[in-house]
């Protein structure tokens, strides 16, 4: 039996939707059929496209709550109806701690944690009156269920962000949808910035069980399935795409003192 995620009509938002892996999230709604609006601050380098099909991208700031709510409402009116949005945009520079002040680890959970919740709000008083619903997807990550050593308040939003899904999940139930992707490292533009080159990128992948990073567009089509039909079941819930997450490292400290024949375990 085939799995058909079929999205053709419906109406998709992606937030952050212009690069890395909103690109990939908005290219798998593309391929799905579905109309794609894309959103950030600055225009993307080039149009993003999948199967002969562009979304649209226009401006928005999701630290301006008016303007959120204006945009969604024009969405809703020059289409017709919206069905999922995908919180995709965030992110952090490197920062320890004590070399910021508090100001600039506020900016970091305003974007990561406040603006998806403006953005869910916006849209859940579109969708709340279909009779269809709506499904919200949140682009968690691994660093809201771990320690996160120079991206501390980036972390924590992560983990704000995935509680706050839960909590919408219940309280929006039936008519909307609310799930979580936490991702674990992917291969974006970027990755450069973060592992240096493509040696780099290997040396990290290898730390990763399935021994690379992920593609955006793997990241992508676990967003499709989450907006579809076949996850009409799913809401609350966090799916892990992170590659089997991260070895301990008490395992590779271990190994080096490890006896090459370990001792039997069996008992007689």
């Amino acid at each position: 039996m085939s799995l058909t995620l079929d999205l053709a009509g419906r109406v998709a938002v992606v937030t952050g939707g212009t690069r890395g892996v909103g690109a990939g999230i908005a290219r798998s709604f593309l391929k799905a059929g579905a109309e794609v609006v894309v959103c950030a601050r600055r225009p993307p380098s080039a149009p993003v496209t999948a199967a002969g099909r562009t979304a649209r991208f226009r401006p928005l700031d999701l630290r301006d709550p008016p303007a959120v709510g204006e945009f969604f409402t024009q969405v809703a009116a020059e289409y017709g109806r919206l069905d999922c949005l995908v919180n995709n945009a965030g992110g952090t520079p490197y920062r320890l701690l004590g070399a910021a002040g508090p100001e600039r680890h506020a900016r970091v959970l305003e974007l990561n944690l406040t603006a998806p919740l403006t953005a869910s709000l916006a849209a859940y008083e579109v969708m709340r009156g279909r009779p269809a619903g709506g499904s919200i997807l949140m682009i968690g990550s691994v660093s809201g269920s771990r320690p996160s050593p120079g991206t501390a308040a980036y972390g924590a939003a992560k983990a704000g962000l995935d509680s706050l899904a839960r909590t919408m999940a219940v309280e929006w139930a039936p008519q909307v949808r609310v799930n979580t992707l936490v991702l674990g490292m992917v291969r974006t533009e970027l990755t450069a910035l973060h592992y240096g080159d493509e040696a780099g990128v290997a040396a990290v992948g290898a730390t990763v069980p399935l021994g690379r990073l992920a593609e955006p567009d793997e990241i992508g089509d676990a967003a499709v399935f989450l907006a579809s039909d076949r996850a009409a079941y799913l809401t609350g819930a966090s799916l892990h795409v992170h590659g089997g997450g991260e070895r301990p490292a008490f395992l590779d400290a271990a190994t080096a003192n490890r006896p090459a024949t370990p001792p039997s375990t069996e008992e007689s």
